[in-house]
């Protein structure tokens, strides 16, 4: 008797900065979902697709939960809601290193209202930070805060449970044929990754009051003329006021160059191509409160 294959979708929540793009990259096998030390850095709900002979887990990435002080915010917290009423399996994500607190009992609350019918695990992640005791107490502490289908602890970065958590959640899946055709890691488009890319380089090492304010749209992408090996990308980075653009060039736009030079590793890695990478910033001024230029950016 062969096991049925089973195919559907799973998302992990949790605080920002709770390590569930790191744990959908290492689920998946390459880096799709972006990984930033900022928090707040996840906006789409990019997928990744984990393939196996028996399943086909699908990953939604949703941004982080927190409780809203601009239309953005808000709109970020609707993608949230609007992902959870959709998945089969929802892994609830707190860190090894930080107490459970009450941001986290803040998602738990919003979660018991699907735990009727989704199943919720509960994941404590980045045990590679701390003692085996501590990730004991960071188990009972979770189990506190809520009643868990199962609870599991990973690390992303060691590679440890991580098959664990993936048996855990494709146990939960429906049974079913492949939703997505045999390779693809992600449904996202092209362009949508690459924004995502420019703005994760953007992100690294800056002061914390900008990642709220940078966007990224990809204007055009197209073959370079007279040579099929090299690929031109325009891009525009939006802020939000002068004096962030003056963050984001650097002395005499050096700290644009870097941005782009980081950027365009990761791009030629995901598009497997050489790439020409133009990059300019502008300013939009407070596009996180006004409903036109959110949408312009894509939210």
């Amino acid at each position: 008797m062969t096991e049925p294959h089973r195919s559907g979708f799973a998302c992990f929540v949790g605080r920002p900065n709770a390590g569930k793009s790191t744990l959908t990259n290492a689920l998946v096998g390459t880096k799709i979902a972006i990984t930033s030390s900022k928090p707040q850095t996840t906006r789409h709900a990019i997928r990744g697709i984990v393939h196996r002979a028996d399943a086909q887990l699908v990953i939604i990435d949703t941004p982080g939960l927190h409780r809203p002080r601009t239309l953005l915010g808000q709109r970020l917290n609707d993608v949230v809601h609007e992902t959870w009423s959709e998945v089969d399996v929802v892994g609830f994500c707190v860190p090894a290193d930080e107490k459970v607190g009450p941001g986290d009992r803040f998602i738990a609350e919003e979660l018991k209202k699907i735990a009727r019918r989704t199943p919720v695990l509960g994941i404590v992640t980045k045990t590679d930070l701390v003692a085996p005791e501590r990730v004991a107490e960071q188990l009972l502490a979770l189990q506190q805060v809520m009643e868990f289908a199962e609870l599991v602890p990973v690390s992303a970065v060691d590679g440890f449970q991580v098959g664990t958590v993936a048996d855990l959640l494709v146990a939960r899946l429906p049974e079913g044929p492949q939703l997505y055709p045999g390779g693809e890691l992600t449904d996202e488009p092209e362009q949508t990754l690459i924004a995502e890319l420019i703005r994760e380089a953007a992100l690294e090492g800056v002061r914390d009051e900008l990642p709220h304010s940078i966007a990224v749209t990809v204007e055009e992408m197209l073959p370079h003329e007279g040579r099929d090996d090299l690929i031109d990308v325009h891009a525009l980075l939006y802020v939000e006021r002068p004096s962030q653009k003056g963050i984001i060039l650097g002395h005499r736009g050096a700290r644009l160059r870097e941005v782009g030079s980081t950027a365009r590793g990761h791009i030629e890695r995901l598009l497997g191509s050489k790439v020409y990478l133009d990059l300019h910033v502008k300013i939009a001024k407070d596009w996180q409160r006004d409903p036109k230029q959110l949408r312009r950016l894509g939210f």
